[in-house]
């Protein structure tokens, strides 16, 4: 069975695919390319779907100094 690439990338995977695969909507899958040059499609694991934190997400609120917004002004002005 074949299938048309559409012009945003997008292919549709054959049912009887989805099917062997346990493929829902919404549901997460890998691509690998093996050593012929063939394309591996496999449900994604949980470590490949885990989410990025946000890097200020993961710092936010762990300041231990509580700075006065004048005091943190004056210093990164060298107003002294």
């Amino acid at each position: 069975m074949s299938t048309n690439l559409t012009s945003k990338g997008q292919v549709t995977i054959p049912k009887h695919i989805r099917d062997a695969l346990h493929l829902t909507p919404g549901s997460a899958v890998d691509f690998a390319v093996n050593a012929s040059g063939q394309v591996v499609l496999n449900p994604a694991t949980a470590r490949s779907t885990k989410k990025a934190v946000d890097r200020f997400e993961a710092v936010r609120g762990k300041a231990t100094v509580k700075w006065r917004t004048d005091d943190l002004m004056k210093l990164l002005r060298s107003e002294t």
